[in-house]
């Protein structure tokens, strides 16, 4: 498996819009996209620094995976991503080695990529995410 960069820290928050004087205007970043990804019950905004993305997650529902995080462990880093080549061959490649996973097949997310999740109890607690960059070799 190549794994090319980092593609971005997931960092789960109550409201995008009480986060984005923090990352706009403290940090100065530039927010470039906010979308919401219904099938998640998520919505999105990211940040570019260098090559590498800071997503930030808000649940759009008290069921979404993201709700249940805050209420359990308080706003902060949620996941990290990973841009690898192809999601759906690394995901198969990783569940041969053993490795569970939440997604056996990469789906939709935000920005339009392809995207698959590791469980955290193969990944020493930390929830990873694979995003499809097919022009990463």
């Amino acid at each position: 498996m190549n794994l090319s960069h980092i593609e971005h820290l997931g960092i789960a928050v109550k409201s995008i819009e009480a986060s984005l004087p923090y990352y706009e205007g403290i940090l100065g970043l530039k927010c470039y996209n906010i979308e919401e990804v219904a099938d998640q019950k998520v919505k999105t905004a990211f940040f570019k620094v260098g090559q590498t993305k800071i997503e930030l997650l808000e649940a759009t529902s008290p069921e979404s995976t993201i709700a249940k995080f805050i209420e359990k462990r308080g706003e902060g880093i949620h996941h990290i991503a990973f841009a690898v080549p192809n999601a759906d061959e690394a995901l198969q490649e990783l569940a041969d080695k053993g490795v569970q996973l939440i997604d056996k097949q990469s789906r939709k997310g935000a920005e339009g990529l392809n995207i698959g999740f590791l469980h955290p109890k193969s990944t020493i607690g930390v929830l990873t995410e694979l995003c499809d960059h097919r022009d990463v070799e």
